[in-house]
């Protein structure tokens, strides 16, 4: 892979918690590496959940311009290209995806749904951090990568494993 801005994109269903949270640890993380995340929801909830801007806000990561989006602004003709999509629930790994331009390389990176967790306000704020510290562990891996010495299906071996650690 090149010098150039690699664009990646999580996607959730409901974009309103796991896949905002990796797209904030990524821009944080990955942009001085020269990455720009995004993130969506195949069916988007409208809003992101509190608890992830909270969290977020917690680690000292921006969250300025999170929102909660429809994959389908990725699928457009004008969207940016993206050199990988990232599903990080299962549910929207088992979708029929847009065919995004450009041909990116595709992972799973399963988390479980930390806005479904129930119980008091410090156990639901504990399901966030566990989802942020897993992802968080998982960009880190990904950006640890020699990606520009890479093959293009040996990356793609890489990025499928961080999934499943």
């Amino acid at each position: 892979m090149s010098d150039k801005t690699r664009n990646v994109l999580f996607i959730c269903t409901g974009n309103s918690a796991r896949s905002i949270l990796a797209e904030g640890l990524m821009n944080q993380l990955g942009g001085p590496k020269g990455f720009r995340a995004f993130s969506a929801g195949s069916h988007p909830k409208g809003a992101v959940h509190p608890q992830a801007l909270q969290t977020l806000a917690t680690h000292h990561i921006p969250t300025d311009g999170l929102r909660s989006k429809s994959w389908e602004e990725f699928a457009a003709p004008d969207a940016p290209r993206m050199d990988f999509v990232f599903t990080v629930c299962d549910q929207a790994a088992g979708e029929v995806c847009p065919v995004w331009p450009g041909q990116p390389m595709t992972a799973h990176w399963g988390q479980p749904d930390p806005a479904v967790a129930t119980g008091s306000p410090e156990t639901q704020a504990r399901a966030f951090v566990d989802a942020f510290v897993t992802l968080q562990r998982r960009i880190q891996l990904m950006l640890a990568l020699p990606l520009a010495s890479l093959e293009r299906l040996a990356l793609q071996q890489h990025i499928q494993d961080i999934g499943k650690q």
